[in-house]
């Protein structure tokens, strides 16, 4: 159905039913899949730009869901880097095209309506600014 998948993973529930989605809809062994984390960095004044995770951890969830996926049979990269956390919804769409996925599936964390109102959430920014479609598993 899709030639490429970005699966976008943060490694919280809904990233976990994003990853199970994901395995599904590639399992005709045709699809490519990019697993994608990246690692958020805060913002800390003159301090400058501070990691929210160790870089390890970031490439441990890639390893470990590329891992999975291969099990299913799919075709999967990995890839981890660090971005400011207002950049990580362009990076995820960003990422989107270089790999020319036809899918971005990716979970949402859950956040009220309200607060998405206030600050946005990144699935919705994804999904408002994304070239193709977006699945959000929740």
């Amino acid at each position: 159905m899709f030639d490429r998948i970005l699966l976008a993973v943060d490694g919280s529930e809904h990233s976990h039913r994003a990853v199970a989605a994901t395995a599904e809809l590639a399992a005709t062994g045709k699809t490519e899949v990019l697993v994608l984390h990246l690692q958020e960095l805060g913002v800390a004044g003159r301090a400058g730009p501070i990691p929210l995770e160790e870089r390890s951890e970031a490439a441990d969830l890639v390893n470990t869901v590329a891992d999975e996926l291969r099990s299913a049979g799919v075709t999967v990269h990995g890839a981890a880097h660090a971005v400011l956390t207002r950049d990580v919804a362009p990076e995820i769409i960003s990422s989107a095209k270089d790999f020319d996925a036809g899918l971005i599936v990716m979970g949402t964390r859950g956040m009220s309506d309200f607060a998405a109102l206030l600050i946005g959430s990144v699935a919705h920014k994804v999904i408002h600014h994304a070239h193709c479609p977006v699945l959000v598993t929740r």
